[in-house]
């Protein structure tokens, strides 16, 4: 614990930052990409941390306002993760967290919050360098982004400095289009406007109710379904003023028979990607749905690793802090999806051979069968957190998995004090 602290708490000048923190996974994860054969997921995304009660903590940003006026205080963290084409998540390649402004006045570009969009791509045009092009052709970085960085700057930013990358970002703006049109068209308009081209289904995950609370906005309950939506898709030209346009491809995946407690599913998409059937649109869809993975990350962090209930005297220690719990989390993320999606797959895999020995005795004492491979195995270790198995409609959280796995490594921990493994 005091090597712990004695490593956050270095001078703000020294070497331990976040991102020399994160280096070592950074290089692993960008091996583990070199290992895939055709695409990879860059996907951004900012969290926001609430550290309201911790108002001693000096460093920190305003991240909202209460209805009395009082401003909570916090971090903002953008992260971009990797994942594979079928969304295994691969690893953490860059966390960045807004630090407060220095100046009142205008800002530079580079201190706009759009400008940590553009430091993403940048840094997955500089990780897909290492990726193997030369000898696999098709191998293809895009970065998946929601509706946040719809701006010009970032479609700018890909088309005259990172090519390599592929941009898929939701639109949010219903830009002007066209080069010399005499007549004004938008994207909107023209992409609802549009034949349809195709359709595909989508699942559709339930959704628990959930009342209005303090910091929580009220969630109505959606039931499970497949979702038929049709497809409309085409070339545009996004005007820019006294610019070059930046020309894209727009897809637009909409439900025109929604049922009557739902609301229909819309989804307008731009992408650097050519879109010109019905079988590139279905993946496009597929891809964007897969950005979903780093909000189950970012749940990982805060209901699973409790960062926001770390006490630190500066935003400085708390980011080094956090930079240490993200590869803790990537790691409890990777072992929750591949429990769901290769449970197939040997247990070797994700552990070592007295956390499998620890394991069956837990399952024997509970009588239960010992884990046979990878799904066993995770689910043994949720059970050690207080899943109640067979008894729940619910596949483990993360919560319950953080709990099982620190578990767990207690567990590994006496058994190497009491024996000989080393």
């Amino acid at each position: 614990i005091k090597g712990h602290y004695r490593l956050i708490d270095q001078p703000a000048t020294g070497e331990v930052t976040v991102a020399n923190i994160l280096a070592p996974h950074r290089r692993r994860t960008v091996r583990r990409l070199q290992s895939e054969a055709e695409t990879v997921l860059f996907v951004q995304d900012t969290t926001i941390l609430n550290f309201a009660k911790r108002p001693e903590t000096r460093g920190l940003i305003a991240i909202g306002r209460n209805q009395t006026g009082v401003t909570s205080s916090g971090l903002q963290l953008h992260t971009t993760m990797a994942l594979s084409a079928r969304g295994l998540p691969l690893g953490v390649l860059r966390a960045d967290f807004q630090t407060p402004p220095d100046t009142a006045g205008p800002k530079k570009p580079e201190e706009k919050k759009s400008f940590r969009w553009i430091e993403g791509l940048r840094d997955c045009a500089a990780a897909a360098t290492d990726l193997p092009a030369a000898d696999l052709p098709a191998t293809r970085p895009v970065c998946v982004m929601d509706r946040e960085a719809d701006f010009l700057g970032l479609f700018v930013e890909q088309r005259d400095r990172c090519p390599r990358v592929e941009l898929l970002v939701c639109a949010k703006s219903n830009r002007v289009l066209g080069e010399d049109a005499e007549e004004t068209r938008y994207l909107f308009h023209t992409m609802r406007n549009a034949p349809v081209q195709g359709e595909c289904r989508v699942q559709v995950g339930r959704v628990s109710a959930r009342p209005k609370a303090s910091k929580q906005r009220r969630k109505a309950r959606r039931t499970a379904r497949r979702a038929q939506l049709t497809l409309r898709y085409r070339r545009v030209t996004l005007k820019r003023p006294q610019a070059n346009p930046i020309r894209m491809w727009a897809l637009l995946a909409r439900e025109e028979t929604p049922p009557d407690d739902a609301d229909p599913i819309e989804w307008l998409l731009l992408s650097t990607l050519p879109v010109t059937s019905t079988t590139e649109a279905s993946r496009m869809l597929e891809w964007y749905a897969l950005r979903w993975r780093i909000e189950d990350y970012f749940r990982v962090l805060k209901s699973g690793c409790r960062i926001e209930d770390l006490q630190h005297h500066t935003a400085q220690r708390l980011q080094r802090a956090i930079a240490i719990k993200m590869v803790i989390a990537w790691r409890i993320h990777l072992m929750i999806r591949l429990g769901r999606e290769v449970p197939e797959l040997p247990a070797e895999l994700l552990f070592s051979d007295t956390e499998l020995r620890m394991l069956a005795a837990f399952a024997q004492q509970n009588r239960y069968p010992a884990p046979a491979n990878l799904g066993k195995a995770v689910l043994v270790v949720a059970r050690l957190g207080g899943w109640p198995g067979g008894r729940s409609r619910d596949p483990p959280g993360p919560q319950i998995m953080w709990d099982g796995y620190r578990d767990l490594a207690l567990l590994d921990l006496g058994h190497r004090l009491t024996s000989n493994d080393k």
